[in-house]
């Protein structure tokens, strides 16, 4: 037992530390997404080592203490997405009617169950639904939601990197870009509220580090810099949302934020994990909205399953010029390290739509 036990929280101790490195390859960039499991293993290990020490097996007490270390290293990453952390967004009145209401859909391209999707749609009447991964067959199949969503920008593909963009709202201008790979678009617009009050909307979802997708995460954190690099002191309200392929912890993903200045409601409200639908023991938060100071979360919500090994997410927000910022710090120094470090030299801001005030 001790030999077993040892051998996994060593292992455990390695995939903790691999991050730490800036390698971008997809087996390093990888651990970041387990760091959940890793913390309920080591402390499942703590559990058993520390039975077995406090019955005089003073060895074992070697091992409680490299799973204890391994449970405070991920920890630090994980704790702001526990409810005993901070909120970095307030919380907006229940009583207060106006809202944006954003439903985010990454709808697996081979799944064809569009019936559930379109009922989720029916029952939570989100004001802007983006879904990704959708192709020609889902833009057939969502067109019936045109009836109650005037404006709609459609960009269908069969690469799993396809993106529909249905809104109440009315939309001003639109943009259909291709930041970093030229096969994988992103959508940028310029809508007002129900209340009138312009906001732009930023809706992206960069390629993973993956075996079967890209070696290197440098793609995917080039993107989220570019967007980051754009958004910095926004002139008026603004959201970002999509598929990131990136965890809420990850170096890339809080680096995005301490660039841009977005705040992430998520934080001490919970984890939101929309990915994996299908297994509960490997699930993390894959899905993502951010946004400018001057919003207030009015409801942060997982939707029911619908065919997709993404869950949908849904996040109403109240714009009421709030005072409050990021709490994301670093040195300009360290944030200047880091984007030389995981940035591309194309990643231009400029390529991101800002729809400058005329």
């Amino acid at each position: 037992m001790f030999i077993t036990l040892a051998i996994i929280t060593s292992f455990l101790l390695f995939i903790t530390l691999l991050p730490m490195a800036y390698s971008q390859h997809y087996l390093v960039r990888g651990c970041d997404f387990i760091r959940l499991q890793v913390f309920y293993i080591a402390s499942f290990i703590a559990c058993v080592a520390g039975y077995f020490a406090f019955n005089n097996a003073t060895d074992f007490l070697y091992i409680v203490a490299g799973a204890v270390l391994i449970m405070f290293l991920q920890g630090k990453w994980i704790y702001p997405y526990t409810w005993l952390a901070k909120k970095e967004v307030q919380s907006a009145s229940k009583h207060i009617a106006h809202s944006v209401r954003i439903m985010s859909a990454n709808v697996l391209m081979s799944n064809h169950n569009s019936e559930q999707l379109i009922s989720l749609v029916n029952q939570h009447q989100p004001d802007l639904l983006i879904t990704l991964e959708s192709d020609s067959w889902w833009q057939n199949k969502l067109s019936v939601l045109k009836k109650d969503y005037p404006y709609y920008i459609e960009c269908p593909k069969d690469n799993r990197y396809g993106m529909h963009l249905y809104s109440k709202f009315k939309i001003f201008d639109a943009q259909i870009c291709q930041l970093i790979e030229d096969d994988i678009p992103s959508i940028h617009i310029l809508f007002a509220s129900a209340q009138g009050v312009k906001m732009q909307a930023h809706f992206i979802h960069p390629a993973p580090p993956s075996p079967t997708e890209e070696d290197s995460s440098r793609p995917r954190d080039s993107e989220l810099i570019m967007v980051a690099k754009a958004l910095k002191n926004p002139t008026r309200p603004t959201i970002v949302a999509g598929d990131l392929n990136d965890v809420a912890w990850s170096r890339s993903t809080r680096l995005f934020m301490q660039i841009s200045g977005l705040l992430d409601p998520r934080k001490g409200r919970g984890f939101y994990n929309t990915f994996h639908a299908s297994y509960f023991f490997m699930r993390w938060p894959l899905d993502h909205l951010f946004h400018s100071e001057g919003f207030k979360v009015k409801r942060i919500k997982r939707l029911a399953k619908y065919g997709s090994d993404h869950f949908a997410l849904l996040t109403e927000l109240t714009y009421e010029n709030a005072d409050q910022q990021s709490l994301e710090t670093k040195s300009a120094q360290h944030k200047q390290e880091e984007i030389q470090q995981l940035a591309m030299s194309k990643a231009d801001k400029r390529k991101v739509p800002m729809f400058e005030k005329s």
